[in-house]
């Protein structure tokens, strides 16, 4: 779910996503470093392109096929039933190839930049974590799981409300002593990934792994974009 490191099966994986962020950071850390290393000894595109496909092997294209289920389901009109079936299904529709290939092309193009500046690569550190903060989320009690969900079930309720706030707070603490922009950034992400959020569990009925994916990845693109945009 998280990495490619083995985990429990979805219905005892009840501990897992209180170790999110220290798993995104474990990886940002990762991706980062040949990115950095990319962009030093060849070119910032170059180390950005790495990066990514970095973080797609370390998490076995998970998060990113979250991405395209999602899309292809809450894209065209159809009803609850449809969609989620669409969704379960093991091909990707026209909806989920466009915004799959949109997101790997923000990613890379706004990184790049990034790379190419004092400081910039700590956006990418920053948007792994704030993107499995955003994931975290989805445990917390109250939340609406889709039907059909063994993984949104098994992880209902495994994160209190005090440790997401915690880890938010020194998520934004972190990115706001690199840079203010930077914290900003973030928050704009997790905002953009509640919005993600809403609108999946009004036309599914609630969150599933595949929204949980697409929320991190959403989350990641767009405090990339916006890091991009106030940072180079």
């Amino acid at each position: 779910m998280l990495s490619i490191a083995r985990v429990p099966a979805a219905e005892t994986a009840r501990g897992v996503l209180p170790w999110a962020p220290l798993v995104g950071l474990v990886l940002g850390a990762l991706a980062t470093a040949v990115g950095w290393l990319g962009a030093r000894y060849g070119e910032p595109l170059i180390g950005a392109v790495l990066a990514v496909a970095v973080l797609a092997a370390l998490t076995r294209g998970l998060h990113l096929d979250g991405l395209a289920d999602t899309a292809d389901g809450l894209g065209p009109l159809r009803g609850r039933e449809r969609a989620l079936a669409v969704m379960r299904a093991g091909d990707v529709g026209p909806f989920g190839v466009v915004t799959l290939v949109l997101a790997l092309l923000l990613q890379v193009v706004c990184l790049a930049p990034l790379l190419d500046v004092d400081g910039g690569w700590t956006a990418l550190p920053a948007a792994t974590v704030a993107a499995r903060v955003a994931m975290a989320r989805t445990g917390l009690p109250g939340t609406a799981i889709a039907a059909g969900s063994s993984l949104g079930q098994a992880v209902a309720g495994t994160v209190s409300r005090r440790w997401l706030a915690g880890a938010a707070l020194v998520t934004l603490a972190a990115a706001a002593a690199v840079d203010p922009l930077l914290a900003v950034a973030v928050v704009l992400g997790w905002g953009a990934a509640e919005l993600l959020r809403r609108r999946a569990s009004a036309r599914l009925g609630g969150v599933n792994g595949d929204v949980m994916g697409a929320l991190g990845e959403v989350t990641a693109t767009v405090t990339l974009l916006v890091a991009a945009l106030l940072l180079t």
